[in-house]
């Protein structure tokens, strides 16, 4: 039987001039998600350290946090940008290994058969990403992982929760240090080595025709490095004299470095065969978490060729894969394309998809020398990425900003009206289904080419001919829309998550706080307003403003009755106003669209 709940939620949907906000929405993305290519200059004034506004102070938080809420507004409004990057950056790092090993531990204590899988490392991203206090530390993180890709969609990884729970720490630590470091401990892990396949790597023989495997050497510098072009300083694409791309590297170099990651195996008390081979005895319980090490009998003594660099033949007995890692890891962090590389894509995954030449320049400048004659800090990066000018600037362009990857767009939404998990496990598990669910679960990427490139641009597009790139509309399609407006629908009206660890709960595991809310169910524009300066920021257009107002007018509360028989439905249908305003809120582009 259809209830009160459900014909709101078809008026919502499907009715009136607010419902055509969402069936309009990719192509007013296509318009205004994108910016940057012609705002900014050398020469542009610094921007104000502390927000004028609330709009200014939710754009940042939203570009540097899982989501506003109450409290950072607050926050940051009284201390000011680059204060609260100081606060955040001496916060300590909150661990998913160790919510993982907890987890762990709690259910083999009641069954020591049972073990903590996966789930548990979507949990403890969601606890960590609504509720956590290291909010910049843990939103680096999460855009290094789809910048250094594992997956857990894949086997070898899954097979392995611990090791992918200490990858992401692995990530936030790294995310306020230096890129060097991060560079080898993502070489080194071994969740790494299992996912790009140069864990038990070998060197070339030339009798049977092995060669070593080229999968990681190719990725660490198309993906994690380097690039596939050479760059200028600002990210443009260096061109021969005939206007061709010049590449950053050839398939000499990537079998010269293949040859690096030979020899690269398990952590353990030693370096026998067996162990390479992962049966070395005893078994080490940490080797999913620490660095893999080298077997010298496995490592190519050959000459490495490679970037212009050459490592020198040796004999068996002097095989260094260390050392000649540690030559490769300088090589290429020495390269002049990691900055403006590193330094584009972090401006793409937090601010706008397409960052002026200017504004790539003067991130990949901090990446050279962080005012202080150090090389690749990642605090001074990130700084430099959310305090520029044009990330602190004039957001109305329609040039600026970027589509709001659906992940953030739910914790956005969980963030800014309290979500509490009833359970504390917070059991929101995999999003992965566009046509029911968001289309993107964390750490559960495709492949390593991250959910969507960097340089996508939606085929026969008018971004297309403005040479404009929108990375996230590349899982942005029919099925995908559908499946995020059902999704959502269903996330505000009933919460979201499994019902329960056993699936014996009430009600569904997370749910946000309508406190605030419900007393402005009678006053329909004062309800909209609230919807604006909390998912919005204060930016609402004045038309999508009237139109979900009108939606929330065509709602009908009930009159109370003199005994109070009624109080349920009038309490359903505020309920009903309250959930309305905030769904058609959420699928608007003006939402979807972050600026």
């Amino acid at each position: 039987m259809e209830t009160a709940r459900d014909r709101t939620a078809a008026r919502a949907c499907g009715g009136g001039r607010a419902a055509r906000y969402w069936l309009a929405a990719c192509v007013v993305i296509a318009l205004a998600a994108c910016g940057g290519a012609d705002k900014g200059n050398g020469d542009t004034p610094p921007a104000s350290d502390k927000p004028a506004s609330r709009i200014e102070a939710h754009g940042f938080l939203t570009q540097a946090t899982f989501g506003p809420t109450e409290a950072s507004l607050s926050r940051v409004s009284s201390i000011g940008y680059s204060a609260w990057i100081n606060e955040q950056a001496a916060r300590p790092q909150t661990s998913h290994r160790a919510y993982w090993d907890a987890a762990d531990a709690a259910l083999k204590a009641v069954d020591p058969e049972d073990e903590a899988g996966s789930r548990e490392i979507f949990d403890s991203f969601y606890r960590q990403a609504i509720t956590g206090e290291d909010q910049l530390r843990q939103r680096i993180a999460f855009a290094l992982s789809q910048i250094f890709v594992i997956s857990l969609q894949d086997g070898n990884v899954n097979d392995h929760p611990r090791g992918a729970a200490s990858y992401m720490d692995m990530l936030a630590t790294h995310a306020f240090g230096n890129y060097r470091n991060l560079l080898q401990d993502v070489s080194t892990h071994p969740m790494m080595g299992v996912y790009l396949s140069h864990l038990r790597n070998q060197k070339e023989n030339p009798a049977t025709g092995r060669v070593p495997d080229e999968n990681y050497a190719r990725e660490v510098m198309q993906l994690f490095s380097i690039g596939l072009h050479q760059l200028d300083l600002d990210g443009t694409v260096k061109t021969d004299g005939a206007g061709k791309p010049l590449e950053t590297y050839t398939a000499e170099d990537i079998a010269g470095l293949a040859k690096v990651f030979t020899g690269f195996s398990w952590a353990g008390p030693d370096t026998s065969n067996s162990r390479f081979y992962g049966n070395g005895t005893p078994v080490n319980p940490n080797r999913t978490i620490e660095p893999m090490q080298g077997y010298k009998q496995f490592h190519s003594i050959s000459e490495k060729r490679f970037l212009g660099r050459t490592i020198p033949a040796v004999a068996a007995s002097d095989a260094d894969p260390a050392g000649d890692l540690s030559i490769a890891m300088d090589t290429l962090f020495q390269h002049p394309n990691v900055g403006p590389f590193i330094g584009k894509q972090l401006i793409q995954r937090l601010v706008t998809s397409n960052p002026s030449p200017a504004y790539v320049s003067r991130v990949a400048q901090t990446f050279n020398n962080n005012g202080a004659g150090v090389r690749g800090d990642m605090l001074a990066v990130v700084r430099a990425v959310l305090l520029d000018p044009e990330a602190r600037g004039d957001a109305s362009s329609n040039r600026f900003g970027k589509l709001r990857e659906p992940v953030l767009r739910l914790t956005a939404y969980l963030r800014a009206f309290g979500a509490a998990s009833d359970s504390g496990g917070w059991l929101i598990e995999t999003t992965d289904d566009p046509g029911t669910q968001l289309g993107q679960s964390p750490m559960r990427s495709p492949s390593v080419f991250n959910f969507y490139r960097p340089g996508y641009v939606p085929p026969g597009s008018e971004l297309g001919a403005l040479g404009l790139a929108a990375p996230e509309m590349q899982i942005t399609h029919e099925s995908s829309v559908a499946g995020y407006v059902n999704f959502m629908r269903s996330v505000v009206q009933n919460g979201v998550g499994r019902r329960g660890i056993n699936y014996n709960a009430p009600r569904n595991d997370v749910q946000v706080n309508w406190a605030n809310e419900l007393p402005l169910s009678d006053k329909p524009a004062e309800l909209v307003q609230r919807m604006d300066e909390l998912l919005l920021g204060g930016r609402m257009s004045s038309a999508l403003e009237a139109d979900i107002v009108q939606a929330v007018e065509s709602i009908n509360v009930p009159a109370l009755r003199a005994d109070g028989s009624n109080q349920s439905q009038v309490d359903a249908a505020r309920r009903n106003r309250v959930q309305a305003a905030a769904f058609l809120t959420l699928a608007s582009p003006e939402f979807i669209v972050q600026k």
